[in-house]
């Protein structure tokens, strides 16, 4: 498949916007009280809540990496073709 500069700048812009987004998101699951047992941050024991942001958070991540690298290689490429 041979992805147009404008499609490759989409995902790339998908990619960055899920680094800016998800981050700020995970310190505000880190910082509400329910996600600690004692309702106090980072004090007791992690909850269901936390766990599941988490992995949340991590899997979006991976897709946005994912997202982001492929519309740096459909840039990359289409550079390379004569007629972009």
């Amino acid at each position: 498949m041979v992805l147009s500069r404008g499609w490759s700048l989409f995902l790339l812009g998908v990619g960055v916007w899920t680094w800016v987004i998800w981050p700020r998101f995970a310190v505000a699951i880190w910082n509400d009280p329910r996600s600690w047992s004692s309702g106090t941050t980072a004090v007791g024991a992690a909850t269901s809540f936390l766990w599941v942001h988490a992995l949340l958070i991590a899997a979006s991540l991976a897709i946005g990496t994912a997202v982001g690298v492929l519309g740096i290689r459909g840039w990359l490429a289409a550079r390379r073709r004569p007629n972009g």
